[in-house]
C-alpha cells in the first residue's frame, strides 16, 4: 500500500496533477517505492538516464533497469537492451541487447519488437534476416508503433524482406506520419515529390518536409531546402534554401553540407566564397558523400578555393566513381584520356566513359562515341559511334 501511494505521488509530481510539476519531488517519492517494485525501479532508471530530477547517471540507470528487468518488466528489458546496443552505461554488447529485446518482445512490447527487428535488419547481434525483421516490424506496427510502421514501410519501399510495394509503403508512412514521426513525414514527402506510390504532388511534399523540419529532422530540412532552391512546390527562394541547408549541415547531414557548399561555390543565396565551399565539400566528402567528393575534385582540378592539385582531383573522382557517380566517372575518364593527374590510358578512359554513358550521362555518351569514331582506346567502329 505504501509503495502504491508513493508511486501515485510520483505520477502527480511528474505530470503536475494537483501539485506543481516537480521532477525532484517525483524522484524522492519514487525512491521510497524503489525496493523490489519493478515499475518504480524502471521509472527511477529513466530519471537517471535522462537526468530528470537527479544528475544524469547512465550507470545508475542501467543498475535500476537491470533490477526491474530481472522481475520481467518488459519496458525495463527493452531500455536495458538499448543501453547494451548503444554502449551507454555498460560496454556495448549487441548480442546481449538482442537477448533483452527478445525477452520484452515475447511480452508483446512494441518498442522491443521494433528494436529486435532493427537488429535482424542490420545483422547486429544476430545473423541478418530481413524476413524476420519484417515479421517483427509488423507485430509492432499492428500495435500502432510509429517507428515500426516507418521501418516496415522502408522494407516495402525497397523490396527488402517483402516484395516491393510502394503503395503499401505510402500507407505505412502515412500511419506513422499521422503520429508525428519525423522520419515518416520526410519519407512520405519524398514519395509525393517523386510520385512513387502516390500521384506526384510537390506542394504536399513541401508540407510534409516542413512538418519534419520543424522537428529538426536534418534530411527533411535538406529536402525542404532543395524545394526552395529549385522553386518546386514553393516559390523559389535561394536565401531560404541556404538557411535550411545550414540547419541540416549543422547536424552533420552530408547532402546538406554539399548543397550548402554548392551555394557558396556559385554565390546563390549567399555571397560567393569558394574557400567556404571547399570546407563544406570536405566535411561531406569525409562522410563518403559521392557528390561532395566529385565537387571537391573539381575544386582541386581547377584550383578553385584550393591550390590546383590534379592528383588529388583524381583521388577524389575515383572515390566518387567507385560509388557509381556518373559525373565522377566521366571526369575521371577525361583525366585518363588526357593524362592529367594519372598516366594517360585511353582504354581506361573508354571504360569509365562507358560506365557513365550507361547511366545516361550525355557528355559521356558523346565522348564514348568520339572514341569509337576515331578509334581511340577502342577499335574504330562507325556504327557504334553513331548508335543512339
Amino acid at each position: 500500500m505504501a509503495r502504491a501511494k508513493s508511486e501515485a505521488r510520483f505520477h502527480r509530481h511528474v505530470r503536475g496533477e494537483g501539485v506543481p510539476q516537480d521532477p525532484a519531488a517525483a524522484v524522492r517519492h519514487l525512491r521510497l517505492a524503489e525496493q523490489r517494485h519493478a515499475d518504480a525501479q524502471f521509472r527511477l532508471g529513466d530519471c537517471y538516464y535522462n537526468g530528470k530530477g537527479v544528475p544524469q547517471d547512465r550507470a545508475e540507470a542501467v543498475r535500476l533497469y537491470r533490477l526491474a528487468a530481472e522481475q520481467k518488466h518488459a519496458s525495463a528489458q527493452c531500455s536495458l537492451g538499448i543501453c547494451y546496443c548503444k554502449g551507454v552505461g555498460v560496454p556495448q554488447d549487441r548480442a546481449e541487447a538482442v537477448r533483452l529485446y527478445r525477452l520484452a518482445a515475447e511480452q508483446k512490447h512494441a518498442a522491443a519488437q521494433c528494436n529486435l527487428g532493427i537488429c535482424y535488419f542490420r545483422g547486429e547481434g544476430v545473423p541478418q534476416d530481413w524476413a524476420e525483421a519484417v515479421r517483427l516490424y509488423r507485430l509492432a506496427a499492428e500495435q500502432k508503433h510509429a517507428a515500426a510502421q516507418c521501418s516496415l514501410a522502408i522494407c516495402y519501399e525497397r523490396g527488402e524482406g517483402v516484395p516491393q510495394d510502394r503503395a503499401e509503403a505510402v500507407r505505412l508512412f502515412r500511419l506513422a506520419a499521422e503520429q508525428k514521426h519525423a522520419v515518416a513525414q520526410s519519407k512520405l514527402g519524398f514519395c509525393y515529390e517523386r510520385g512513387e506510390g502516390v500521384p506526384q504532388d510537390r506542394a504536399e511534399a513541401v508540407r510534409l518536409f516542413r512538418l519534419a523540419a520543424e522537428q529538426k529532422h536534418a534530411a527533411a530540412q535538406c529536402n525542404l531546402g532543395f524545394c526552395y532552391f529549385r522553386g518546386e512546390g514553393v516559390p523559389q527562394d535561394r536565401a531560404e534554401a541556404v538557411r535550411l541547408y545550414r540547419l541540416a549541415a549543422e547536424q552533420k547531414h552530408a547532402a546538406a553540407q554539399c548543397n550548402l557548399g554548392i551555394c557558396y561555390f556559385r554565390g546563390e543565396g549567399v555571397p560567393q566564397d569558394r574557400a567556404e565551399a571547399v570546407r563544406l565539400y570536405r566535411l561531406a566528402a569525409e562522410q563518403k558523400d559521392a557528390h561532395a567528393q566529385f565537387s571537391l575534385g573539381i575544386c582541386y582540378e581547377r584550383g578553385e578555393g584550393v591550390p590546383q592539385d590534379r592528383a588529388e582531383a583524381v583521388r577524389l573522382y575515383r572515390l566518387a566513381a567507385e560509388q557509381k557517380d556518373a559525373h565522377a566517372q566521366f571526369s575521371l575518364g577525361i583525366c585518363y584520356e588526357r593524362g592529367e593527374g594519372v598516366p594517360q590510358d585511353r582504354a581506361e578512359a573508354v571504360r569509365l566513359f562507358r560506365l557513365a554513358a550507361e547511366q545516361k550521362h550525355a557528355a559521356a555518351q558523346f565522348a564514348l562515341g568520339l572514341c569509337y569514331e576515331r578509334g581511340v582506346g577502342v577499335p574504330q567502329d562507325w556504327a557504334e559511334a553513331r548508335r543512339p
